[in-house]
């Protein structure tokens, strides 16, 4: 169908699912102040038209919080991909490019369940990306929520235990990416969260870092906290294109932030963020670090290429994607 459909309540959005059957469902949890949601709309109407044979429709999160509390919407936009009733996969924040590969995979695969025969290829390419993402740092735990807000016990346990023995770590919130948090069950043959790994090997969940921690083997199993220059430069080159900002990808903070998020998500090339205001440490030594006193702050290959203004004139003269790549 060529137009974007609107749910309003919980009974009709289970209508809906339930008369769509095999064919994909695409539910924006949306909300009228944010732009971003209009701006993901747009892409939805034109992807409709692509896809007549899959539904597309706008939810608005917070008047019908029935639903958007069964499927823990935190944040808009959030998009949610049905099959047969069932969630198949999810995009937080407003991501143009990525929304688009997610409905050509789906809608071309049938979903997760597909025949096998035609499985291998996207197998392995999710291996491929949890392979990077269990070695994206030296300590990597995947949580439900962040250090900041673990959104389940066991998260907000194992995140003390790695404080309070010094351990330098980074985290992913599984909650964030539907594809990932089943995907890493299947890779490390681990079935629940959080989930531990050094150097991309699994090490395990809370009840095994607490008898770590209780052996005294914990600082030896996972690498000691930092000097904060270490730090910087571990945090710049975590990925080939880092953004320091004011919030996350799916939640800015402030305006600048907000709008070096839409100038790097128009150009589809695939980039981390740091929120600085996690981290005040962080936050501060930047600033002497690179000699740049404001934030946001964008990095490619672990160099500096600065802030809104520059990035938005790398982006009017054609050359921000090529920067992005490290083409240039």
């Amino acid at each position: 169908m060529a137009e974007l459909q609107q749910v309003t309540s919980q009974s009709q959005f289970k209508e809906l699912l339930k008369k769509a059957g095999r064919c994909l469902t695409v539910v924006h949890f949306q909300a009228a102040w944010a732009p971003q949601c209009g701006q993901m709309n747009d892409v939805m109407a034109e992807l409709s038209k692509e896809h007549p044979t899959s539904s597309f429709v706008t939810l608005e999160a917070e008047e019908v919080p029935e639903v958007s509390e069964e499927y823990e919407i935190s944040s808009v936009p959030t998009i949610l991909f049905f099959r047969g009733g069932e969630k198949v996969d999810r995009l937080d924040g407003a991501h143009a490019p990525e929304l688009t590969k997610k409905v050509q995979r789906l809608a071309a695969s049938g979903g997760p369940a597909a025949a096998a025969g035609g499985e291998a290829t996207p197998r392995r390419g999710v291996n491929e990306r949890l392979k990077e993402l269990t070695s994206a740092a030296p300590c990597m735990l995947f949580m439900k929520g962040s250090p900041q807000e673990p959104r389940c016990g066991f998260s907000r346990q194992i995140v003390g235990l790695l404080k309070e023995h010094g351990v330098q770590f980074s985290s992913f919130d599984i909650l964030s990416d539907e594809e990932v948090r089943q995907g890493l069950k299947t890779y490390s043959n681990w079935p629940t969260y959080p989930q531990l790994y050094v150097k991309g090997e699994l090490v395990g969940g809370v009840d095994i870092v607490r008898e770590l921690a209780e052996s005294g083997e914990l600082g030896n199993t996972c690498p000691k906290t930092l000097s904060l220059e270490e730090r910087l430069k571990a945090a710049i080159n975590r990925a080939p294109a880092m953004l320091f900002m004011k919030g996350n990808k799916e939640a800015a903070r402030c305006g600048f932030s907000r709008q070096i998020l839409e100038l790097l998500n128009g150009t589809g090339v695939e980039y981390e963020t740091f929120d600085i205001l996690s981290d005040e440490e962080v936050r501060q030594g930047l600033k002497t670090y690179s000699n740049w006193p404001t934030y946001p702050q964008l990095y490619v290959k672990g160099e500096l290429v600065g802030g809104v203004d520059i990035v938005r004139e790398l982006a009017e003269s054609g050359e921000l994607e090529a920067v992005l790549r490290g083409d240039s």
